[in-house]
């Protein structure tokens, strides 16, 4: 992927665009934490905020997307902002219902990409599939009722996809997974490229361990960048799409500066194969616990 700049865009599969680098929200403080954090990327250029419900932030997220907006020259529809569906309203109505509070909490009249955040929570352990179905429904009419844009999917796998895909009438768009050094998800890439799907990269960074690696120390050496830009560019050069997080001001903007790095194929593949890399490993989604 030959990007020059966070502007610039994957093309989904329902037609729409999608910025090439978002910035992530997880775990950021509701509040002050995270409302400047989103408006520091904001005024460095991201157009593309990814949160969720189960974030405990999207009013924060939104005070910070209505105060840029009123204050810039930019406009909401140069802005791509996606927000997840929580583990406890995955029945129709609370789909529906759950849908009107993120657009009120974001203070958004649309949308861009709602995503079914985990495929099998807890609590609708015994009937997944039909829950599953329930809830993508209510998202299908709030597509057509111009509330959301696009729809997608966080953290499913294969059988995941393909129980969906029985249903779904308005197909998945992207499938936001952890994807960072060590830990590729191949085959979830995989399925999710084969049905037409960008993949989104949650934790590009991992979570701090990366960041003491002395194999990524040595390539980020050789070229002159952080640890965190090799990251990014990393995922980048794999066609997915990174979502990094950062509450600091002078790394939000560092890592926006990625365009100019190209990896060669060697260090791509000692980054994609570093073991006891501090990483927490993937959640089996048909085991969580929340």
């Amino acid at each position: 992927m030959n990007f020059k700049s966070l502007t610039e865009t994957f093309s989904l599969s329902d037609g729409n665009k999608i910025p090439c680098i978002g910035f992530g929200t997880w775990q950021s403080a509701d509040g002050e934490e995270c409302y400047n954090a989103v408006t520091a990327a904001l005024e460095c250029g991201y157009r593309h905020i990814d949160t969720a419900e189960g974030y405990g932030n999207e009013e924060s997220v939104g005070r910070a997307i209505s105060d840029f907006l009123k204050k810039n020259t930019c406009k909401r529809s140069d802005l791509f902002i996606t927000t997840k569906l929580h583990n406890n309203f995955h029945s129709y109505e609370e789909a529906k219902n759950a849908i009107e509070k993120s657009l009120k909490d974001l203070q958004l009249e649309y949308l861009d990409l709602f995503l079914i955040h985990w495929p099998n929570p807890i609590k609708t352990r015994q009937t997944w599939q039909q829950s599953n179905a329930a809830a993508w429904k209510a998202m299908e009419e709030a597509v057509k009722a111009g509330k959301i844009r696009s729809l997608g999917i966080s953290n499913f796998r294969s059988h995941h996809i393909e129980e969906l895909l029985k249903t779904a009438v308005i197909k998945p768009v992207v499938n936001q997974i952890k994807f960072c050094p060590g830990i590729t998800q191949k085959d979830v890439v995989e399925c999710s490229v084969k049905n037409g799907m960008i993949v989104e990269a949650y934790s590009p960074l991992g979570t701090g361990a990366i960041f003491k690696n002395e194999e990524m120390k040595k390539i980020a050496e050789a070229h002159k960048r952080s640890i965190a830009q090799i990251c990014i560019a990393y995922v980048l050069q794999n066609g997915i799409l990174p979502l990094p997080k950062s509450v600091t001001p002078e790394r939000i903007q560092s890592n926006t500066q990625v365009f100019d790095i190209e990896l060669s194929e060697q260090e791509c593949q000692i980054i994609a194969n570093l073991k006891d890399t501090g990483i927490s490993p993937v959640r089996n989604p048909d085991e969580i616990e929340f």
